[in-house]
């Protein structure tokens, strides 16, 4: 049974119970002057409460841990020749057996008879392929037998999990419902139970930031241990290469310095686009638009944020890139006669451009709900001492909101130093130090993406550079959030 066919009959089991539980509770009378402690909702939920929480952790404990235990089972089972070998090959010999394992259950019931421990796989293969599913060249005779026992084992494992989930949640909505009584606090119990889930919820974002960091600090310790710190924070060439058979294990320099300087500079270009026009345009809704207006030019404004980055992407590529370059040759021709472009279609300045554009909405909306909640005694305040609106917004408003601004604006950095895909696009993978903005850079991410991409073993400093380089751009925007909150904590009382 499926896992969403148990979830539906678990979630039918608590429902029945909260509705005799709810019944149950109405029907209960006052004795001795004694009322109901809680009303008949919290009675239902606090079935519901007894039916879903022990059998969906079960469940979620059970398809965590039972794969595990089949994979240790099946790989005990290798043969020697195999385990004497990496754990890579162990790993890739283990796929192999799942997606073995994964075509024979396709097979209709007369040919899955057939099938045994003693089916050479040459005879196997005609047989999944008829059915669409390829088998690996590199698959051996000794993974059938073995793909057959982890077939056994999921389809024992699945109807253990069954019955144990639903039987779990049935007994659970009946203990809950032999538990309701007229003085049952199932108020207090069922608040108890959602506060534990609250703290689950909040408890997420930290874990989510400590498995963050784990996933990436082990392979940058391992990286270090091949590179010098001092080299990748200080150097200033990057040429990573990856050893190729006869080349004498030449592994580049891994300079973080061009990298962390095109990062810079294209987010300070795209800072000092989208800052003004989001700050001005968070400024025009706010105290001068009309509501009417308002409510047409904040959506539409805030479009550009529900478009995805790959768009600004293409707009560079094909829009914004051969615009300056176009533009560029013209003047220079203009000046001297030579058409040629100083403005390179992939550069600084148009991946500035681009994703200055794309965080104008981050800009302007963050900035305009700050400002609309500085008091509206303030305002009034000011235009009674006889300031003008303009004055009012400069001398008044602005101060007040600075700090909250600030912590925007920082916020936005964070988003201009992760983005990917617009750097790629229209500022290209050139790792060079330069002060022009008409000529190409590269930043941290789109060398992340370059080091990751394609089928690599996590084994050499060519790819696990790039955990150092994920560690590194995490702790700026670490740096960059820690700020942002300190600086709203430290002048945020001054106007309230």
């Amino acid at each position: 049974m499926s896992t969403s066919t148990i979830l539906i009959i678990v979630f039918v089991i608590a429902a029945i119970g909260a509705v005799l539980g709810y019944r149950r509770a109405r029907g209960f009378r006052s004795e001795d002057g004694k009322r109901l402690h809680s009303r008949p909702v919290y009675h239902a939920s606090y079935v519901v409460s007894w039916a879903l929480i022990p059998s969906l952790l079960v469940l979620a404990a059970w398809l965590i841990v039972s794969p595990i235990l089949i994979q240790i089972t099946v790989r005990g089972d290798f043969p020697d020749n195999v385990l004497a070998q990496s754990a890579l090959t162990e790993d890739l010999a283990y796929g192999m057996i799942e997606s073995l394992g994964a075509g024979l259950t396709v097979l209709p019931d007369d040919e899955r008879a057939e099938v045994s421990d003693q089916t050479p796989i040459a005879e196997l293969t005609p047989m999944l392929q008829r059915r669409g599913m390829p088998v690996a060249s590199a698959t051996a005779d000794w993974m059938v037998p073995l793909a057959l026992q982890r077939n056994a084992l999921q389809s024992i494992s699945g109807i253990a999990m069954t019955v144990t989930v639903i039987l779990l949640a049935a007994a659970g909505a009946f203990w809950g419902y032999r538990r309701l009584a007229l003085r049952l606090r199932a108020r207090n119990q069922v608040e108890s139970v959602v506060n534990v889930m609250l703290i689950v919820a909040s408890s997420i974002a930290i874990l989510t930031t400590v498995g963050i960091i784990f996933s990436m600090l082990f392979e940058t310790i391992d990286f270090f241990g091949r590179i010098s710190p001092m080299e990748f924070f200080f150097g200033t060439t990057w040429e990573p290469r990856f050893s190729a058979a006869g080349s004498g294990g030449t592994e580049g320099q891994f300079g973080l310095i061009p990298l962390l300087a095109g990062t810079l500079y294209i987010g300070s270009v795209a800072m000092l686009v989208a800052v003004p026009i989001g700050l001005f345009a968070a400024i025009y809704m706010a105290e001068y638009a009309r509501n009417s207006t308002r409510s047409v030019v904040k959506p539409l404004l805030e479009i550009l944020a529900g478009i995805p980055t790959i768009v600004y992407g293409f707009f560079a590529l094909v829009t914004v890139g051969p615009f300056l370059r176009d533009l560029s040759s013209q003047l220079s021709g203009l000046v001297s006669g030579d058409y040629a472009p100083f403005i390179q279609a992939q550069s600084v300045l148009t991946a500035g451009l681009v994703m200055g554009i794309m965080l104008i909405p981050f800009v302007s909306s963050l900035s305009d709900d700050i400002i609309t909640s500085v008091p509206r005694s303030l305002r009034d305040g000011a235009l009674g001492l006889g300031a003008t609106r303009s004055e009012m917004i400069k001398q008044v408003v602005l101060p007040a909101a600075l700090p909250g601004i600030v912590s925007a604006l920082l916020l936005t950095a964070s988003r201009a130093i992760g983005e990917t895909m617009i750097v790629v696009l229209a500022a290209g993978v050139a790792a060079t130090i330069t002060i022009n903005p008409f000529e190409a850079m590269t930043t941290i991410t789109v060398k992340i993406v370059q080091q990751l991409t394609g089928d690599l073993e996590f084994t050499s400093p060519q790819t696990l550079v790039a955990f150092a380089l994920g560690i590194t751009l995490f702790v700026i925007t670490l740096c960059l959030n820690v700020y942002a909150l300190y600086i709203v904590r430290k002048y945020k009382e001054q106007y309230e």
